[in-house]
């Protein structure tokens, strides 16, 4: 039986308006056209337009609160469920910590502080935003553009070397970033594809050919394209044009207005076909939901201002934006339609990552989106269903 029928409601990817019936479990039950909608059953809820998402997923959080991920310990537990409430406050369903380059001890540790995290209260069924494993950025990165990642702790790719730093915590590991002109003959990337991590190229000096072989092997995803790898140029593309290009391949970006130029990441959406092959990520650091200052980062301090970090040198290290900040530029910039900014923060990550989307039987954690006429701010809210 249907717990709650919303209708007319604009979903991203679907064409016209929706109802969508919501079951007794709290799940998805059936989505539909308005137009052929059998008689509704139910408490109903019209949404009179309002478009219709699930909840954001972001691939790639340095941390929050004050804590960056890379200095977990054990007495952290009780923060990082701080973090996954304010994140889930924020729109965001799921999310991958990331761990940057940083020693061998401080990448072991953080990981299994994250498993016990998973394991004791990932299913205690409060709502807050689910950790869905670890991104490694790092520590296999081209020296040349490393940025803010510290260059004594980058190392050279090898099966040796991922199992020497992994060890039993591999599973953890959803996704890793690598340069992939370091891994020669791509045994590393065949490695990791052959036990469930996801690939992605980045902090690299990769020419179009050796980004296409890394794809070949099985790498499937850009991190933060345009920032830490050679621009777009006409005689030499590079590793972004081979992963625009590419439609196996998914390239994660950034849309706070100082990592890449607004027209810059229009090209990149247009050639990507927008949510088919690319998705928005925060890169948050660990001041999000902090206000602007100088705060520590590893042994070193960033200054944040207007929700931009960046180290004292003047080395841009990342922002304090929420991924749904990213979906409300898209659309103040004009760079894509309200429908196509959704589904760039809830559609295109869960693809990338191997989710299901916004399809029956998915837990109904939804969010309702305003976009008033003649208003360019975007809001959104939870939708309670119980």
């Amino acid at each position: 039986m249907p717990m709650l029928t919303l209708i007319n409601a604009q979903i991203p990817t679907y064409r016209g308006k929706q109802a969508l019936v919501i079951d007794e479990d709290g799940k998805i039950g059936n989505i539909s056209p308005m137009s052929s909608h059998e008689p509704l059953a139910g408490f109903v809820k019209d949404l009179n337009g309002d478009w219709l998402s699930l909840g954001g997923i972001d691939l790639q959080v340095n941390g929050g609160l004050g804590l960056a991920f890379p200095d977990l310990e054990m007495r952290d537990l009780g923060k990082v469920k701080k973090i996954a409430d304010f994140l889930w406050n924020q729109g965001v369903d799921g999310f991958l910590p990331t761990l940057v380059t940083t020693s061998k001890e401080n990448i072991q540790r953080a990981l299994f502080v994250l498993g016990e995290y998973i394991q004791e209260h990932q299913q205690d069924g409060i709502e807050r935003a689910r950790v869905l494993g670890v991104h490694l950025e790092g520590p296999f990165l081209n020296y040349e553009k490393r940025g803010a990642h510290p260059s004594q702790y980058l190392l050279s790719p090898s099966i040796e070397a991922v199992e020497d730093l992994l060890g039993e915590y591999l599973p953890l590991v959803k996704i890793m970033t690598l340069a992939p002109e370091l891994d020669i003959d791509g045994e590393v990337i065949t490695y990791l594809r052959s036990r469930g991590i996801i690939v992605s190229l980045g902090h690299s000096q990769s020419s179009e050919e050796e980004a296409q072989k890394a794809f070949a092997w099985g790498a499937s995803m850009v991190t933060h394209a345009y920032n830490a790898m050679p621009p777009l140029h006409h005689r030499k593309p590079g590793l972004l044009a081979a992963g625009m290009l590419n439609k196996a391949v998914y390239c994660g970006f950034i849309a706070d207005g100082k990592h890449v130029n607004p027209s810059m990441l229009n090209i990149l959406l247009k050639v990507s076909d927008y949510e088919q092959g690319a998705f928005l990520v925060s890169d948050a650091l660990s001041p999000m939901g902090l206000g602007d200052g100088v705060y520590p980062w590893d042994k070193r301090q960033i200054e944040v201002n207007a929700g931009t970090a960046k180290l004292r040198n003047g080395v841009l290290a990342g922002t304090t934006l929420t991924l749904l900040d990213g979906v409300n530029n898209l659309v103040k910039w004009g760079i894509c339609e309200v429908g196509t900014a959704i589904a760039l923060a809830t559609q295109a990550p869960r693809k990338a990552l191997g989710l299901p989307g916004m399809e029956t039987g998915q837990e109904a954690n939804l969010l309702r989106w305003h976009y008033p006429e003649g208003n360019a701010q975007l809001k959104w809210e939870r939708i309670k269903i119980k």
